[in-house]
């Protein structure tokens, strides 16, 4: 490279920005998150883990004892607070993004990645546990199927989609990481 040339030229678009995954819980955005920190050498996030180690209590605990409302208010803190780090992956939790404010401070500090999933992949995944507050009811696959499709509007407002399909979690991380090279700011 001749001496003239700017270094930063070589970076790609997304150099200087945190990658946040958002979609449904089941998405992949923890497990294919670590992965592409792993793959860019950048930090890993996680907002629930975050809001678990700063609150000393589960999400569900947090959801028994102080509501939703109190949770949503905590998790944009958290967020907030890590978006002030250096450039990262961070997995963001499934009604994080539906709140104005916080998608907001992701669009303006983050280029945001939603792992879209079908309703059949979601449940598969999420029925494996029943840590999930929102799916703590009956009728929890039905009340997946609503949330897939109320929150739908928001997810799309992402910079960029990317399909999270059963398989091995590096064809996901791949498939961000060619959307990343095609990501222009706006």
């Amino acid at each position: 490279m001749p001496s003239d040339a700017d270094p930063s030229s070589t970076q790609p678009p997304f150099a200087g920005r945190t990658i946040a995954l958002v979609g449904l819980m089941g998405a992949g955005k923890s497990t294919v998150g670590r992965r592409l920190a792993e793959k860019l050498g950048r930090a890993f996030f996680d907002s629930d883990h975050e809001i678990e180690k700063a609150a000393g209590l589960s999400i569900s605990d947090i959801f028994s004892l102080h509501g939703e409302a109190d949770f949503r208010r905590g998790e944009k803190q958290v967020i907030r607070r890590l978006l002030e780090l250096q450039p990262h992956v961070l997995a963001t939790g499934g009604g994080a993004y539906l709140d104005p404010e916080t998608r907001e401070m992701l669009r303006e500090k983050a280029i945001t990645v939603w792992l879209n999933a079908d309703l059949e992949t979601l449940w598969r995944r999420v029925s494996k546990r029943d840590t999930r507050p929102l799916l703590q009811r009956p009728d929890a696959r039905d009340h997946l199927a609503h949330l897939v499709m109320e929150r739908e509007p928001f997810y799309s407002q992402a910079d960029l989609v990317v399909h999270s399909k059963d398989g091995p979690h590096t064809h996901t991380v791949n498939a961000i990481l060619k959307a990343l090279q095609t990501w222009t700011p706006k």
